[in-house]
This record gives structure tokens, sequence and C-alpha cells, in this order.
């Protein structure tokens, strides 16, 4: 297996790092010292630079004014973004416009797709449930009127609803799992706020008698399950960005704090615990690449790529904590301090990691998918 990138993906990493190379990770005020939501709303001078450069419409095909490039490549770019806790809604905005070009019908994807690659208008998805806890298709009802849907339930903690002018509803309807295209201004709409571990703007999305069209619903069997790993596997691929440069920030300060005359660096429990982490973002990067790499080739394998992302996800979540905490011990009080970045990455590393969920859960998971398909 090969996991050497394509000139197109490194051409997309390098294009991340571009944009990123301006970004500031305390652009709005702490989350520490603010009650409420840091800011009203998503970075848009951010957002028109990455439209400018080609990052929104990664997924899509040319047809469509995109890259025609794959999860990968999202992956590398969503990687640089959580380096400097870019606020866009990057992942969500693209995973469902990837959605609707894979399983929408033509006049949907008319409608959505060259819009959405320039930045005009904003998708993000409802995948939380009724309590994070939950599976998402199972919060909301959809049944058929006439030529419509009707859409009734409740999704928790919607990232950048507030701003988006569609969200991409998973719904139970009629024995299958549709996914429902719903303006933010739609009748029987209501966003209640709420606020994250990284101060960022959530939303209670509650939906009651809401009307869609058939044009805006995707009834293709394996939209939602397509589009929830893909979700999962870009959060991983935040989480490992984070990480990554968390130990580095811990690498920098333990080179140069010193304490009986030598750097901190130097002394082995110091540099066994900072060893561990290096080991857990390569084990949280190859794990990533794997279920990267399935989603994008739907290649066979001896588990579904289910699995694939089940081992990402358990890596992730629990690697992504392990990282921030040690980089906090390592760094003293100076890891709390709110005028240093680091407490700031804590918070979005919370974030990813209860966005995650519990990793004992994916090993569940993987547990079934195991005895469900006997290796050798």
């Amino acid at each position: 297996m090969d996991f050497t990138f394509t000139e197109e993906q490194r051409a997309a990493g390098e294009a991340a790092r571009g944009v990123f190379a301006g970004v500031v990770a305390d652009a709005v005020p702490s989350p520490a010292l603010t009650t409420g939501a840091v800011a009203e709303g998503f970075d848009r001078e951010l957002w028109t630079r990455l439209a400018e450069a080609d990052l929104l419409s990664l997924l899509l095909d040319e047809a469509h004014g995109g890259s025609g490039l794959d999860a990968i490549a999202l992956c590398l770019v969503l990687r640089e973004s959580a380096k400097v806790l870019a606020r866009v809604p990057l992942l969500e905005h693209s995973a469902a416009a990837a959605a609707v070009q894979a399983y929408g019908g033509p006049e949907l994807a008319e409608r959505v797709l060259a819009g959405a690659g320039r930045g005009e208008l904003v998708l993000t998805v409802a995948a939380n449930g009724r309590t994070g806890h939950d599976p998402a298709e199972l919060a909301v009802g959809a049944r058929r009127d006439g030529s419509a849907w009707v859409l009734d339930g409740v999704q928790t903690a919607v990232p950048w609803a507030y701003d988006a002018d569609l969200v991409v509803v998973p719904a139970q309807g009629e024995g299958t799992t549709v996914l429902a295209l719903v303006p933010r201004e739609r009748d029987g709409v209501v966003l209640a706020e709420q606020v994250s571990t990284s101060g960022e703007r959530l939303a209670e999305l509650r939906l009651a008698s809401v009307r869609v069209d058939a044009g805006e619903v995707i009834e293709a069997d394996g939209a939602w399950e397509w589009l929830h790993a893909l979700l999962t596997t870009g959060t991983c691929a935040l989480a490992l960005g984070l990480g990554e440069r968390v130990l580095r920030m811990t690498a920098e300060y333990t080179g140069k704090r010193e304490q009986f005359g030598y750097p901190i660096a130097t002394f082995q429990a110091v540099a066994v615990q900072a060893a561990d982490r290096y080991i857990d973002l390569r084990a949280m990067e190859a794990t990533l690449w794997q279920a990267a790499w399935r989603i994008s080739s739907g290649a066979k394998g001896a588990l579904p790529a289910a699995g694939d992302v089940a081992v990402a996800k358990i890596w992730a979540a629990e690697g992504v904590r392990r990282v921030v905490q040690t980089a906090q011990h390592l760094h003293g009080g100076f890891g709390a301090d709110t005028d240093y970045p680091l407490h700031r990455y804590h918070a979005w590393a919370k974030h990813l990691e209860l966005a995650l969920g519990p990793a004992a859960a994916y090993e569940e998971r993987l547990g079934d998918l195991l005895a469900a398909h006997p290796l050798g």
C-alpha cells in the first residue's frame, strides 16, 4: 500500500499553508474569559481567501467549477486549518457539497454546487442527533406529503448553523434515511444558541412541520453513511493537525525553558512523555490516511470502510486528548495562561474529542464488524 500523495494533493496542502499562514489562533476573545460565544459568525475574510484559492471546491468536479480531488486532499487542507484554529465551516461545507454531487440529482447539483464552490452559498450538516449520543438519522422524522417531505425533530450542536444558508439534515423517512437540504430561513425552523467548549457558536436545530420540496431531498441509499464517514474522517484530520501544532509548541517551549541550568527538554522524563505523544500522532496519521483512502478509492478490504473509520476515530479521540494533556503538564503554569495560546488549543481539542465520541463505542463497533466479517 502506497500512501505517497499525488502532485495535486500536495498542491492542495501547499495552497492551504499559504492561505492559513497569516491566521493567528487568538484573533477572537479567549473562551476562558468570554460569557457566551467568542464571536457571532465565522471568519468571512478567511472564507473569501479559501474560495479564491479554490479550496472550497476541492471535491467538486470540473463541471461544477471544482478541482475533482478526493477526501485525502480535503484532509490535508483540514490538517493545516487546525494548526491555526481556523474559524470556518470548511469540513461541513465541503462534505455536504460532496454528498450533493455524489448522491443528489442533477437539478439539486445545479442549484447548489457552483455557489458552494465559490463560497457564496454556505452549507453545514446536522450530525449530532438529539443529544449528541444517539444516531443523527433517528432524531428527525420525515414523511411524504404529496410531492414534498415534512420534517419534525431536533438536532443538537449544529456547527455554524447561524451562518449557513442550507443545513443538511439526515432524517428517518419511510424505512430509509434521507438527507434534506433545509434553508435556515424556512418556516418551522428554529435555532437555539449553544456554545461549544472552544467558545464557538453552535445551535440546537428544531424542526416543526418543516416542508421541503422533493428536489431538496437526497433519497439515494448510502448517502448518509458516506457523508457521516467523510465528516468523521475530516474531524480526525482536524485532531491530527491540532495535535501536531501543540506538540511543536511543546518542543519549542521545553527547548527554551531551563531548570538547574539545563533545558527541560533534555530531562529524560520530559523527553519520554514527548516521545509517547509523537507516537500517538504518527498512529493518528497512519489510521487517518487509511480511512481517507478507503473513502476516496472505494477499495475493498477485509472489513468495510467503516472499520477503518472506526480505527481512525479511536486513535484521534484518545490521541488528541493525550497530546494536549501532556502539553499542559510540560508547559506548567503557561498552559493555563490566557495570554498564551495553548489553552485555546486545549479547548478546541476537547471539542473535537467530544465530537468524535468515546473511543469505547467505536471499539465496540469495530468488534461488531470483526464478528460479522471474520478475518482469514
